[in-house]
């Protein structure tokens, strides 16, 4: 790809290694962008190469960032790019280019439908954040037409005209190479299912524990290895617990390369209840032909070669589950590669470089 004429930077609250993070991270990488973090991450980070300039702008807080970000912004010239994907962030920055602080292009990038995961006085500080912000911004970019709707819904004020939907990118080649490291800790020995995420209510590992323990009795010698950390690993472990289910899943914390664990697994499930968009399904896609996805976002109805089923469902994920595990030949693998192959990140930044320039 030709690096674009215009100087691109991307801003994100924290380098947590997490799907909204990897998109900038990504982008960053193809243009040769330059990245900024509000705050560096308590544990391990995104995996930066030497070629993307960073800089981390706090070690304490977010706040302590936010503060150091404004005379920054000030150098940034009108032909510069800068991009965000954090709903606080986005507006925050739009607020800025409103009343004029900054005069670069802004894009935003929307992580999650925010107004239909949120409720009440939380749904209502979004409402205003996004009203006093995003008037100011050149480009929205939403992961699905779904999300474009719901955004639409909730911010009347927005031009539809100024709202691309871009599907996320998936390096799959840097994803493939990852995969050869061996794994860790006696895991390789194991017949294993693989889910991977943050532990919180969204991503539907409670009822990913109860769909396991259903198809145990057929699989007696599989095990469930969840990956990732956060709020729920109480909660989860006393599921576990209570579902008799301590020798066979394992939450095993957050793992920097989860890229072998999905090669090597039996299966792959993403059994999120909620998503802006699973990234990581895109990521057990690229190393393994056996994977079960809920319909938890849109455009997961049209990627072929996974099992689909409704959201919220343990009998249906389970009999999903059952069925790849018996017929796990993939007759769709070239279509899959083929659909992973038009998300690269280089055609991923041109589509909105270009959406940008469409603008003007």
């Amino acid at each position: 790809m030709t690096t674009p004429e215009k100087r691109m930077i991307f801003i994100s609250l924290t380098d947590a290694p997490n799907g909204a993070e990897n998109v900038l991270l990504m982008m960053a990488t193809a243009v040769n962008g330059e990245m900024y973090f509000l705050k560096k991450h308590a544990f391990t980070g995104l995996k930066i190469s030497e070629g993307v300039s960073k800089r981390y702008l706090s070690k304490k807080t977010i706040f302590w960032g936010f503060v150091k970000l404004i005379p920054i912004l000030r150098k940034y010239k009108k032909d510069n790019v800068v991009m965000s994907t954090h709903p606080y962030l986005n507006a925050f920055l739009g607020f800025l280019k409103r009343i004029g602080y900054f005069r670069s292009k802004l894009i935003v990038r929307e992580c999650t439908s925010v107004f239909t995961r949120f409720t009440g006085i939380k749904k209502r500080i979004y409402q205003i954040i996004y009203r006093m912000g995003y008037p100011a911004v050149d480009l929205v970019v939403c992961q699905t037409a779904i999300m474009k709707i719901q955004l639409l819904d909730h911010n009347r004020f927005l031009s539809e005209r100024k709202i691309l939907v871009q599907p996320n990118p998936v390096d799959f080649n840097k994803i493939i190479a990852k995969s050869d490291q061996p794994l860790i800790n006696g895991d390789a020995k194991l017949d294993f299912i693989c889910s991977a995420g943050r532990l919180i209510p969204e991503k539907g590992f409670p009822i990913l524990i109860k769909a396991f323990k259903l198809i145990q009795h057929e699989h007696p010698k599989m095990k469930l290895l969840v990956l990732g950390e956060g709020k729920e690993r109480a909660s989860l472990i006393n599921i576990i617990q209570e579902n008799n289910l301590s020798d066979s899943v394992f939450l095993k914390g957050q793992i920097d390369n989860p890229a072998p664990y999905f090669k090597q697994a039996k299966l792959c499930v993403v059994s999120s209840i909620k998503e802006g968009f699973p990234n990581v399904l895109l990521e057990m896609m690229s190393v393994n032909s056996a994977v079960v996805s809920t319909l938890c976002a849109g455009g997961i109805s049209e990627i072929p070669a996974i099992a689909k089923v409704e959201v919220n469902n343990v009998e249906a994920l389970a009999k999903a589950m059952a069925e790849k595990l018996k017929h796990n030949q993939n007759p769709d693998a070239e279509r899959a590669m083929q659909y992973l192959y038009s998300r690269r990140p280089e055609i991923f930044v041109q589509s909105i470089l270009n959406a940008l320039h469409q603008q003007n």
